[in-house]
């Protein structure tokens, strides 16, 4: 029992000090920058920042959300996404356990892509080819060797499923743009929302593609209208979808099999 919180804690804690190297990854990623040099600097003052006041979460509290150097007030997304990847990490260990090994680092560096991807999307309206083609790379290569299927954890995914998810996410979502654009004049899907699912189907295979597809419509709908209800946005305002797709993909990994298991079960009750 012990060792199973230590290894929790241990998770955690790696899982803050990635988060910390991901805010480098959505500052400096749409801006064309190095993720690698120079180090971690002060965005108003660019003074560099210390060892020290560089810790996940704690500095931030420590030093009350301000620049220790020039007082500027620190955003407080920083330390949200370094508890959020913390936070996810320990999901992923909870939900998926610790015997994937090896698949469980693939899946750690998955969400926090889909973190990366959410908040530069966010802010910019756009997903980075820089995060989007390695990562369909890599999620053909391990969900076609190592990585079990979300959906019969029992079972590998393997090259065939792999492929199928890969083609299925990008072609759907690139037929959509074609659609889309033919039929209402104007850009429907973004290239890296096709990107995306490329690489989502490609980790998850097609019934991830089509799970999150579902479950990311369904977040974008929801969050829509309460945007349109509580802030005045206008009907037909564009909104960016890849928060919403991350959203679906982070839980079509975590409960593919239980949500395809409750399915069944409704379609049995009432077929």
């Amino acid at each position: 029992m012990a060792g199973g919180i230590t290894l929790y804690i241990l998770v955690f804690l790696f899982g803050s000090i990635v988060g910390s190297f991901l805010n480098v990854c959505i500052y400096r990623i749409p801006r064309g920058f190095s993720i690698v040099f120079p180090s971690s600097r002060c965005p108003s003052c660019n003074n560099p920042i210390k060892p020290w006041d560089n810790v996940p979460i704690l500095s931030y509290i420590l030093l009350r959300g301000r620049c220790r150097y020039c007082k500027a007030g620190i955003s407080l997304q920083y330390p949200f996404v370094e508890l959020l990847n913390a936070v996810f990490y320990v999901a992923v260990l909870w939900r998926l356990g610790p015997d994937l090994s090896w698949s469980l680092l693939v899946y750690f560096v998955f969400v926090s892509s889909l973190i990366v991807i959410t908040f530069i999307d966010l802010e910019y309206q756009i997903i980075p080819d820089r995060i989007t083609l390695p990562g369909i790379v890599l999620a053909l290569v391990f969900g076609s060797t190592i990585l079990p299927d979300p959906f019969m954890r029992s079972d590998p995914l393997g090259f065939k499923a792999s492929i199928i998810g890969f083609l299925l996410g990008g072609g759907f979502f690139y037929s959509v743009a074609i659609i889309g654009k033919a039929v209402f004049k104007k850009e429907a899907m973004g290239g890296g929302d096709i990107k995306m699912m490329a690489m989502v189907g490609g980790l998850l295979g097609w019934k991830g593609v089509a799970l999150t597809t579902f479950l990311g419509s369904l977040f974008g709908s929801i969050i829509g209208v309460a945007l349109i209800i509580m802030k005045g946005r206008e009907w037909g305002s564009r909104i960016p979808f890849g928060p919403y797709l991350a959203l679906g993909a982070f839980f079509s990994l975590l409960s593919g099999q239980e949500l395809l298991l409750w399915y069944l079960n409704i379609r049995i009750i009432f077929p």
